[in-house]
């Protein structure tokens, strides 16, 4: 089967050893995006603007895998406080359209650089 690397500097760089998205056959697997700018690597002020920049993070490697939103089977969404869950669904509704991905949404304790959102997901590019 047929695996590739996806890159784009339209996302922040990896900060581990990690590849921002690997693609195998017709499937990409979206590495976690939390909200640094990727122009600068530091991290976005606030919930809203992190829920944001994550989703335009997801966005660039999406599309230089190929795919668009729409393709995303399966969105992964790690939130430190489940009391913004309201305000990840009403951006969501932003960038996409039904039918929606599969999705999860699960509170944890931490996440790096003290991001208060991370995503990750996967992506199956249409024949």
């Amino acid at each position: 089967m047929n695996r590739s690397i996806i890159q784009t500097n339209q996302a922040p760089a990896a900060i581990g050893t990690y590849s921002q998205a690997v693609k195998v056959g017709n499937t990409v697997y979206l590495s976690g995006q939390i909200g640094l700018d990727p122009a600068t690597m530091t991290m976005v002020d606030g919930i809203e603007a992190q829920i944001i920049q994550v989703f335009e993070n997801l966005k660039a490697v999406v599309e230089a895998s190929g795919a668009g939103f729409n393709d995303i089977a399966k969105l992964n969404i790690f939130l430190t406080d489940l009391g913004h869950f309201a305000m990840v669904n009403e951006i969501m509704a932003r960038y996409f359209q039904q039918p929606y991905p599969a999705r999860a949404a699960i509170g944890v304790a931490s996440l790096p650089r003290n991001a208060l959102v991370e995503m990750d997901g996967i992506v199956c590019i249409p024949s």
